[in-house]
């Protein structure tokens, strides 16, 4: 399954998880934890997230719409087949990989609507697997 990983300060890229019996335990490497599936999109597409990035005080990620406020922590972007998570098609990844593109500063709050500054400058290009990051090195 081909997805497309948005990671804080950094631009989205694809990755492929493997349909194997580990199959959960590989997602809930990429957002860090419990995963939770939000949907604010008219596509069928769910942005899988870290069911406690909130309140593990995971970093402020991007705002998403719909009355979601915004993503703390890793997430990705998956399409949804009629039973599971699928690939995300390749009009849909281009699409996503644009719409996030830019890194977001949270401001604030008003309602469930996150108050956002993107950020003009470019963020780092992803060179590294999240699960091969050293948690010591501040480079971000």
């Amino acid at each position: 399954m081909n997805v497309l990983v948005v990671e804080p300060g950094y631009l989205p890229y694809e990755k492929e998880i493997l349909d194997s019996a580990d199959h959960l335990e590989q997602m809930q490497a990429i957002v860090g934890g419990l995963i939770e599936p939000i949907y604010p999109y008219h596509e069928e597409v769910a942005i899988v997230c870290n069911e406690e990035g909130l309140i593990n005080g995971l970093p402020f990620n991007r705002s998403v719409p719909g009355g979601y406020g915004g993503v703390f922590g890793t997430f990705f972007i998956c399409g949804l087949g009629e039973e599971d998570y699928c690939s995300l098609p390749p009009e849909l990844m281009e699409r996503f990989k644009k719409e996030f593109r830019n890194s977001e500063i949270l401001l604030g709050f008003d309602g469930n609507e996150a108050v956002t500054l993107k950020v003009s400058s470019q963020p780092k290009p992803h060179n590294t697997p999240p699960h091969e990051k050293s948690h010591s090195s501040p480079e971000r």
